[in-house]
């Protein structure tokens, strides 16, 4: 079996399992990496080298431990479900997730970042991400219908989870997307692309991260991010404005609020207007 009889054969399975169309994408992009990393199929790859892939995005890579137990994921549905191969999952442990602060854009930051998009595609791309807190895979997968301006809300289809919900709908955005139709026409997909075979599709997740690194270094900006932050960005930025948080878990499409949480703690301390309530005791001096 070749390297792309097998990725037909994630494809195929992921679609029996009923798995969502992002993980189905990511999936695929995660074990092609792991076949082009050995040049073989993973039909001649075993314990070993899922170990040593493993241990080289984690050391030499650099990579997050949720990343790695994304790629933990992706190999063992490989293997336990497409090849119907068992592994000793007991040798390639997950990781604990060290829950980090994500680093957020300034209102400012994203102002520049918009505003240095190559293109008016990109543009409306960026603003949409940020502008409703979207996924980049549901931004990616959005379609011309699913923009309800009478509404001013977005439609998103099976989002994480497989969870149908709807999004804010900025009137900047908006107007940015009304812009971006009149230059563009896009018929089905909302943010399209063009195939080797020239059949119209939407936006890869891949071509969508590398418009935004793309605008990040035309921006200027050299903190650490990705398109994840313009989704923590909104959130902390709602939370920054007076927002509440549930209303913010609903905005976000979020299960449960201890997800929304995090942003509580992204909020400066100075922004908080609270004074400590040693401020409010009146002190005796006992030396006095």
């Amino acid at each position: 079996m070749t390297q792309e009889e097998i990725l037909e054969k994630v494809h195929y399975f992921a679609r029996l399992r009923g798995i969502s169309p992002c993980t189905e994408e990511d999936y695929t992009l995660k074990i092609n990496s792991f076949q082009k990393h050995y040049g073989k199929p993973a039909t001649e790859l075993g314990l070993a080298e899922v170990q040593d892939y493993l241990y080289y995005l984690l050391t030499e890579r650099k990579i997050s431990s949720t990343s790695i137990n994304v790629y933990n994921s992706a190999i063992r549905f490989l293997y336990l479900n497409v090849l119907d191969t068992p592994l000793e999952l007991s040798k390639i442990p997950r990781h604990k997730n060290h829950r980090k602060f994500p680093n957020i854009l300034t209102k400012d930051e994203v102002a520049t970042l918009l505003a240095s998009a190559s293109n008016l595609r990109d543009k409306a791309l960026l603003a949409t991400m940020y502008g409703a807190g979207l996924r980049i895979s549901e931004a990616v997968s959005l379609k011309v219908k699913d923009i309800d301006s009478a509404n001013m809300q977005i439609f998103i289809n099976s989002g994480k989870g497989s969870k149908d919900r709807f999004a804010i709908l900025s009137q900047t955005s908006l107007n940015i997307l009304r812009e971006y139709w009149m230059e563009y026409h896009p018929k089905e997909w909302l943010f399209e692309s063009i195939s080797n075979n020239k059949t119209k599709s939407h936006l890869s997740v891949r071509g969508a991260q590398n418009v935004f690194r793309k605008t990040v270094l035309k921006a200027g900006i050299e903190k650490p991010v990705t398109t994840h932050t313009l989704r923590h960005s909104f959130a902390t930025h709602l939370l920054e404005d007076g927002v509440d948080i549930f209303h913010i878990k609903q905005l976000l499409g979020h299960v449960d609020i201890r997800t929304s949480c995090i942003y509580l703690h992204m909020i400066s301390i100075s922004d908080m207007n609270v004074s400590s309530p040693l401020d409010t005791l009146s002190l005796v001096n006992r030396d006095a």
